[in-house]
């Protein structure tokens, strides 16, 4: 899927905490607690995860 404008801000939101730009995409759902705890693992994997929910969802 393409990229719109409303991505940007959520993109920049995971730079700083992942979780709330996949927050702010999905809501309160399983992607919400699964980047949360590879935010926990790791800042990297949750980047990565929250990247490709924004991206492509």
């Amino acid at each position: 899927m393409p990229l719109t404008c409303s991505d940007c801000p959520k993109l920049c939101c995971s730079l700083i905490i992942p979780p709330i730009g996949v927050w702010i995409e999905k809501g309160c759902s399983v992607h919400l607690l699964a980047n949360i705890i590879l935010t926990l693992c790791g800042y990297f994997p949750g980047l990565i995860h929250a990247i490709i929910i924004i991206c492509y969802y």
